[in-house]
């Protein structure tokens, strides 16, 4: 495991902070650097043009690291959803033909889908939650033929559920059915590689948030897309994404030639000053502890809060079917919305999804924070039993 990285963090020792899959903290450096950014701005004429440039530059070749892709196969988004959207604009559907989706998936990987069927005749194909807490096998079950996409999470939010995406790649592609991703949920707390024609997942297209397990700010983010698509049609057209983008002085010189790859699929105002030092910096350092250590890090935290809670009436997913870094704690009783609140008055922080209490720890964490959680819950349940 690696060793408690809270220094790097403004953290204070009295607050057990278990709810990285809502908001990650901010490390002190990633702060630095976006200060550092967002200063710059003070004196706009030392914003030179290479400038737009340089540190989108070095955004999408460190994304290109996490994702195990090429550099050229990365578009800078704001959001999940605007990479969804992306996709959903691009792949087609025929009338008739599926999109396949998770029972309670997050709404940003179902609402463009639920348009996309709508506009071609096509319809939403919702794996219900499955009774053995294996998604898997529930997704493999219902890649039927009718399936054009399946537009999934590597973990499902709600349950915390673990997708074996490389076994649901390999479904997909024998079916010719597309693949879209939303890794909001898992990049940089769970391994994954986009892979190649031998092996790996082989996704369509795969967005992430950085404000989650990529320890970064918010409104950003990156789309993968694979090279088949990188022909396709962006939501917006900006000055950026075209081929002559770099030569200020030929800007009026309209072209519709766009940047070479995925390029022409990033936002406007990709270049953001002020965020991209701050995200790059934050995947650096993940890329120095390694996602396989993070994961198992987080995992032994996760373990020892469900056997803990167990004890307590509390069920979650078996371990080989939900992701090390994700554990969502269910009970007979349902648990109530203000539980959250009853535990920030203690300084525990958690997620209440669905009917689960969501419980995401990182490496910022403490055996001391889970021991805390546990005697809340011990508080809960008890004072449950004697009503």
């Amino acid at each position: 495991m690696i060793p408690c990285q809270r220094h790097l963090f403004d953290l204070p020792d009295d607050v057990a902070y278990l709810n990285c899959a809502y908001m990650s903290p901010l490390m002190r450096s990633a702060v630095d650097a976006g200060t550092a950014a967002l200063a710059r701005k003070a004196h706009p004429w030392e914003i030179t043009p290479d400038k737009f440039f340089t540190g989108s530059d070095e955004f999408r070749a460190t994304a290109a690291q996490v994702l195990g892709c090429s550099a050229d196969d990365v578009a800078i988004v704001p959001s999940a959803s605007y990479g969804i959207a992306t996709a959903a604009r691009n792949l087609p559907v025929k009338k008739g033909q599926s999109i396949l989706v998770l029972a309670e998936q997050f709404p940003s990987n179902y609402y463009p889908w639920q348009r996309l069927a709508e506009g071609t005749g096509g319809r939403l194909k919702i794996v219900a939650w499955p009774e053995d807490n294996d998604w898997t096998a529930a997704v493999l079950d219902s890649l039927t033929a009718d399936v054009a996409i399946a537009a999934l999470p590597q973990v499902q939010w709600a349950s915390g559920g673990r997708l074996d995406l490389v076994r649901i790649g390999e479904a997909c592609r024998k079916i010719g059915a597309a693949l879209v991703l939303d890794l909001t949920q898992s990049l940089g707390a769970l391994p994954f590689s986009v892979g190649n024609v031998q092996n790996g997942v082989q996704p369509d297209f795969a967005v992430a948030a950085s404000y989650k397990w990529l320890l970064g700010p918010y409104s950003v983010g990156f789309l993968y897309v694979a090279p088949k698509w990188q022909n396709g049609i962006p939501l917006e057209e900006n000055w950026i994404q075209r081929a002559n983008a770099r030569d200020f002085s030929s800007l009026i010189l309209y072209t519709e030639s766009y940047d070479k790859g995925a390029r022409r699929f990033d936002m406007g105002e990709r270049s953001n000053f002020a965020l991209l030092p701050a995200a790059v910096r934050a995947m650096k350092q993940l890329l120095e502890w390694d996602v396989a250590e993070i994961s198992r890090t987080a995992g032994g935290f996760s373990l020892r809060l469900a056997q803990a809670a167990a004890e307590l009436g509390f069920s979650a997913p078996a371990e080989p079917l939900r992701a090390p870094h994700y554990l969502c704690l269910r009970r007979k009783e349902a648990v109530p919305k203000e539980l959250p609140e009853i535990l920030a008055e203690e300084k525990v922080y958690v997620s209440i999804r669905g009917s689960s209490i969501r419980v995401t720890p990182h490496v910022y964490n403490t055996i001391e924070d889970c021991e805390r959680l546990i005697a809340c819950l011990r508080r809960f349940a008890t004072a449950k039993t004697v009503a």
